[in-house]
């Protein structure tokens, strides 16, 4: 089968080129309005630029996900493609792409097959799973063990952030404004994980260094790693991300640790100043033996 996959630009891939590598990858834009104006993500401003724009801004910016008729328009030429099409979204805890891409395969059902998926995650880890897919519809099986391959490995996807600034996880309400005034009081940040789809605060820090240290304790938690990319707010190579570079390493010497700067979405999410790690985990001999 020729399959096509759709995603929303909330999904980040640390690998150059990837897009133009695989062809079959439909990234639909997000639009992110910062200080009044609006930005298709990826397209109208970079990573880098809408960090910068955010952090002289004192409220978090409104990602607005791709509409039900941009998701229609998508599909459409998608299908003109291909003979089904997988579509992969941010959270729907986080997002409401996945809801808006349901509500447009409503419109379509007699267009192509079309699944549509939860990834739980975003930026890394819905970019990961992303990857996963173009791998998953090269072993030619049917669309419904397709599907199932790639459900189950967003169990295998992990996210960890460390954020300066709690100001983003008060607007979102990922903090609570008592839990937010106890830590600006008490010099504490925040450390933070995804679970069921959802961005939580897992526990909290009094110093950079304790931040790396946990999220290299992260790490070094698996055995073995299929993929995984340090997230930072820099696009040059931070001094904290070159030390987790040279500690993982040593740990997992056959192992690259790419970084990347994280995307507008994850970053009005939990502000402009974050540094975090996502990690697939490899899958364990004997779960499945076509993946």
């Amino acid at each position: 089968m020729n399959i096509q996959i759709v995603t929303d630009s909330s999904a980040h891939f640390a690998v150059p080129h990837f897009l133009h590598q695989h062809p079959m990858v439909t990234v639909v834009p997000n639009r992110i309005s910062i200080a009044g104006k609006s930005y298709r993500e990826g397209l109208d401003i970079t990573s880098e630029d809408a960090l910068r724009l955010m952090s002289a801004q004192p409220y978090a910016p409104v990602v607005n996900p791709p509409t039900e008729a941009e998701f229609v328009e998508t599909y459409r030429k998608a299908a003109a493609n291909g003979d089904a099409i997988i579509s992969i979204h941010a959270s729907r805890e986080i997002s409401r792409s996945y809801e808006n891409a349901l509500a447009a395969t409503r419109q379509l059902s007699a267009l192509c097959p079309i699944a549509v998926i939860d990834s739980q995650n975003i930026d890394a880890g819905q970019g990961m799973l992303v990857k996963a897919a173009s791998r998953i519809i090269k072993l030619n099986l049917n669309l419904d063990d397709m599907v199932r391959l790639i459900r189950g490995t967003i169990e295998r996807i992990y996210s960890i952030y460390y954020t300066e600034s709690v100001t983003y996880l008060q607007q979102n309400r990922i903090m609570t404004d008592s839990h937010t005034i106890l830590s600006s009081l008490l010099g504490i940040k925040p450390v933070l994980g995804v679970e069921h789809g959802r961005m939580i605060v897992t526990e909290k820090v009094k110093t950079r260094a304790q931040a790396v240290e946990r999220l290299l304790e992260f790490v070094v938690e698996f055995a073995e790693i299929e993929d995984v990319v340090i997230l930072q707010h820099k696009a040059y190579t931070s001094d904290q991300t070159r030390m987790m570079q040279d500690r993982l390493t040593i740990d997992y010497p056959n192992q690259f640790f790419p970084y990347a700067i994280y995307t507008p979405s994850l970053a009005a999410l939990i502000g402009p100043d974050a540094s975090g790690l996502v990690v697939l985990e490899k899958e364990m001999d004997g779960d499945s033996d076509e993946f």
